[in-house]
């Protein structure tokens, strides 16, 4: 890597820990038991501690979706064709995807950056158009990316976290789309957790067990192909990744080095996590878990990282939408801690404390 990732050694902002413990000390007199709310009441104290305030918000939030297709596909590990990736780029833009109509729902500012796909997009208002490649060479047979498709696949995720900073955003939530990225990211994460491709490889878009059993293959045949690179973060997301698996990571990095709390999606994005933390240690101190997904990878992932997801709804779209759907469970939890009375506020009995 050149001096244009040097970035990626800066460490992540510290956490405040006083709003922490304004916010655990509001908590404990408000009027309700001790706990009563669950995770509810550590998610406030969370937030306070990331935004740096007692009284956390989550008004602004703001999602970036990345787009990139993958080389991988001709080994036959998925039941759609790559000109998907370009369509549902112009469905987002369009506002017709699922993480199109949470957003708006939710309020919440959405931007779409298209890193390289096969097809060209329709021609649609609100796309960056980066065009790093076709997409991804085919892992399988040879690195990913070149040297400098990671370099801007990296930036360009920093520079998103930027922007979204720039806009004031409480919250940021990355979301993906590329055809073939489970299989890019069971590599990935398999590269670097030293797993059996078994035990990441699902489904995807689809597949009948056949096809998990050979997609798994795949990725055994990916993992032979770059063994020089096991265990390494920045190795294995070059020849094993995808260019929104790089943007992610980028971002993620670089919202944690501004102090920009993350809602982290499923599967692929919590690969984009992993590696976002063993490049840049401490970033991980930023994310918050959206949910489990239903890909059967996620959990492992999820376990290397200590997470705890705030959902279970059996999802596994990506495109951010899981992260978007548990952003009201979010806001209510900064509502409660906000809004209760504490017992001598409102003139009730039982704080012992």
């Amino acid at each position: 890597m050149t001096e244009d990732c040097d970035w990626l050694q800066v460490p992540p902002a510290a956490l405040n820990a006083e709003a922490g413990q304004a916010a655990a000390e509001r908590q404990a007199h408000l009027t309700k038991p001790p706990g009563s709310l669950g995770r509810l009441e550590s998610i406030a104290e969370r937030l306070a501690a990331m935004q740096g305030v007692s009284q956390p918000m989550l008004e602004r939030v703001h999602i970036a979706v990345f787009a990139g297709d993958h080389g991988v596909v001709a080994e036959g590990i998925s039941r759609f064709p790559q000109a998907v990736t370009a369509q549902m780029v112009a469905n987002f833009a369009n506002g017709g995807a699922a993480i199109s109509v949470l957003a708006r729902h939710l309020g919440a500012s959405i931007e779409v950056i298209n890193l390289g796909t096969v097809a060209q997009p329709p021609a649609v208002a609100g796309v960056q158009q980066l065009n790093l490649g076709p997409g991804t060479a085919n892992l399988v047979r040879e690195p990913a990316m070149t040297p400098a498709q990671l370099e801007r696949a990296l930036n360009a995720g920093r520079q998103c976290a930027e922007r979204a900073r720039r806009g004031d955003a409480q919250l940021f939530i990355g979301g993906e789309m590329g055809i073939g990225n489970t299989t890019a990211a069971a590599a990935l994460a398999c590269s670097i957790l030293d797993l059996p491709p078994v035990d990441l490889a699902g489904p995807g878009t689809g597949l009948d067990a056949n096809g998990v059993r050979h997609k798994a293959e795949v990725i055994e045949q990916a993992l032979r192909t770059h063994a020089a690179v096991r265990g390494e973060a920045l190795g294995s997301l070059r020849c094993l990744g995808g260019f929104e698996i790089a943007g992610l990571a980028g971002a993620y990095i670089a919202a944690a080095q501004i102090g920009l709390p993350v809602l982290v999606d499923g599967f692929i994005s919590t690969s984009a996590a992993l590696v976002a933390e063993r490049l840049c240690p401490g970033t991980a101190d930023w994310f918050l878990f959206a949910h489990s997904s239903a890909e059967p990878g996620h959990q492992r992932l999820l376990e290397a990282l200590a997470a705890e997801p705030l959902l279970d709804l059996g999802m596994r779209l990506g495109e951010g939408s899981g992260a978007a759907t548990a952003v009201p469970l979010l806001r209510l939890a900064c509502e409660l801690h906000a809004g209760m009375a504490t017992f001598a506020e409102a003139g009730v009995s039982g704080d012992t404390r």
